[in-house]
């Protein structure tokens, strides 16, 4: 087996470009197969080197590796043979219409209640029409002339589908310029890279019909098995794009979303398994393609933000050191991990817990917080003074539950939610546990 992840360095990785990396290398790994990385990078306007590297990142980011890299810019050569061939067999032909003349023509077959494709006029042109036109500074581009009949495969996750070639129109796979589109080098890549395993968008299936057309015509050997991944949707069930900057894979790692909740959620996405924080290495022994649903999967940034928080939980202190803030001890992420969404929240802890915190003014509670500070005890703190400290508090005061422990969170932190006090208060200490207390009473 050999499957392939192929981006275009055009911009930033984002989740459905992500999803369908970690599909490939599942399938990869599991199978023991080989994992290639292809930068389709003919689109020389768009694709910048630093796109290229970023691509790289964040594969690595999130644990993937590849056995193999490619970049289309680097084989042109071989593009221009395949190109060759498919002339010789008279299945790549010229054609000289601008975009407004098809444009034309489409509308008119439109208004004929026709498909509006490609007519194949230009098949009728003569080898003198065409040498007057390039003696004139025209420059052809070229269209592959697809076959009759139906295009047909057994999907990995669609099952039986099949592309009607006559209501299509004869693709474009070579530009006037020269240049090569997609659906023509990704053909030749795949052939001759040995490619055995297709994995993608839903959004290609027609291209699968035409690109095993083409292949059918260059003399495609063992046949490749596909399979599409239906699209990802949002939250409310509308389309997720691919430019919107709040999904890209930079975005999250931005807003602090850790690799393994990406990595799991995106794995178990449309499929029936349960979420779970993982690596791509602990996910190979579970992953199976026919698991994946045919409908539109819900990409719900809430869900992930959950499982984000649910893998910081049990993320050791070695695992996250270099990610926290200057200072951060492992008892102080032991005490916070269990109340953060991202990494990126224990800086406001931190100053919690060793800081300066101003506390809100509680006059109503004025009495009970100066007892407080009268029964504080005496370092030093243990995980067991809090517990001692407010059981001595509540038979001073009468006060239990709520009402005894809000006041003193909301003096001691400034908030009314957080991490267990347990822990929090010895990080705290006496000195700045008074100042708190005394500043709340007012």
């Amino acid at each position: 087996m050999k499957v392939r992840f192929a981006p275009s360095p055009t911009g930033y990785l984002h989740v459905g470009n992500a999803r369908q990396a970690i599909a490939n290398w599942l399938l990869a790994r599991r199978q023991g197969g080989r994992f290639l990385l292809r930068l389709d990078d003919t689109d020389t306007e768009r694709s910048k080197p630093e796109y290229a590297r970023a691509i790289e990142e964040d594969l690595r980011w999130l644990g993937l590796d590849w056995d193999e890299t490619i970049r289309q810019s680097d084989r042109t050569e071989r593009y221009a043979a395949a190109a060759e061939k498919l002339k010789a067999l008279g299945r790549l032909y010229p054609c000289l219409e601008s975009e407004d003349e098809l444009e034309f023509k489409r509308e008119q077959r439109r208004r004929q209640h026709k498909p509006p494709v490609y007519d194949r006029a230009a098949l009728k042109m003569t080898a003198e029409q065409l040498g007057r036109a390039l003696a004139n500074g025209k420059q052809p581009y070229w269209r592959f002339k697809l076959s009759g009949g139906e295009a047909q495969w057994r999907d990995g996750v669609m099952g039986e589908r099949k592309v009607k070639l006559p209501s299509l129109s004869d693709p474009v796979l070579i530009r006037a310029d020269g240049t090569f589109l997609y659906t023509f080098t990704s053909v030749v890549d795949d052939l001759e890279t040995g490619i055995t395993d297709i994995v993608r968008g839903e959004d290609h299936v027609t291209n699968t019909g035409i690109q095993l057309d083409i292949m059918g015509a260059l003399g495609m050997g063992r046949p490749i098995r596909f399979a599409h991944l239906p699209l990802l949707v949002d939250a409310d069930g509308e389309p997720l794009s691919k430019r919107q900057n709040s999904v890209s894979l930079r975005q999250f790692r931005r807003d602090g979303i850790e690799p393994a909740a990406i990595v799991g959620y995106l794995a178990a996405l449309g499929t029936s398994r349960d979420s779970r924080p993982a690596t791509p290495p602990e996910l190979v022994a579970d992953w199976d393609l026919s698991t994946v649903s045919r409908s539109a999967a819900r990409f719900d940034a809430r869900q992930l933000l959950a499982l984000n928080r649910k893998h910081l939980h049990t993320v050791a202190f070695d695992t996250v050191r270099d990610a926290l803030p200057p200072g951060a001890t492992e008892a102080f992420w032991l005490a916070v991990r269990g109340n953060l969404d991202t990494v990126a929240e224990a800086r406001d802890w931190l100053d919690v817990a060793e800081g300066q915190v101003s506390p809100p003014v509680q006059p109503e509670e004025a009495e009970f917080l100066r007892t407080a500070l009268d029964t504080l005890p005496a370092e030093p703190w243990t995980a067991d003074t809090w517990s001692r400290w407010t059981a001595e508090l509540g038979a001073r005061t009468s006060r239990k539950g709520r009402a005894l422990f809000l006041p003193l969170r909301r003096a001691l932190t400034g908030e009314d939610h957080g991490p267990d006090l347990h822990a929090l208060l010895p990080l705290i200490g006496r000195t700045r546990a008074s100042q708190r207390l005394s500043a709340s009473a007012g």
